[in-house]
């Protein structure tokens, strides 16, 4: 299992993951790295536990948001699956119909002229 050294707020950690995770892991450590960085600049010397606690929560509550933003999309997903498949049913529906009246029509016209040609 391959390890990697990420850096966060100046600190070095040891990171074990999986075969070829290693720059994931290093731009997931890399992007807390930034947000920590930032908070520090925000709210001055808060503590290192406190700045790196509340850099997770911000990353947590995104993730949750996004979470929350995925399961509206595939419910909305799920509905306009079902309304396409209402439309397509509606539409073969019609167009059955439709074949069928020019279906008639063409018997009647084949009878006319079969008509118009005997008389």
């Amino acid at each position: 299992m391959p390890q990697i050294s990420v850096t966060i707020d100046g600190k070095s950690y040891r990171m074990a993951c999986a075969e070829g995770e290693e720059a994931h892991l290093s731009a997931l450590a890399a992007e807390l790295d930034t947000r920590v960085t930032d908070m520090r600049k925000s709210f001055g010397e808060i503590g290192d536990m406190r700045l790196h606690v509340m850099a997770a929560l911000t990353q947590a509550d995104e993730l949750a948001e996004l979470k929350r933003r995925l399961a509206d999309l595939e419910a909305e997903t799920v509905t306009l699956r079902e309304r396409v498949e209402t439309a397509d049913s509606l539409r073969a529906n019609e167009e059955a119909r439709i074949a069928e009246g020019l279906g008639r029509a063409a018997d009647r016209i084949e009878r006319l002229a079969y008509a118009l040609a005997a008389g």
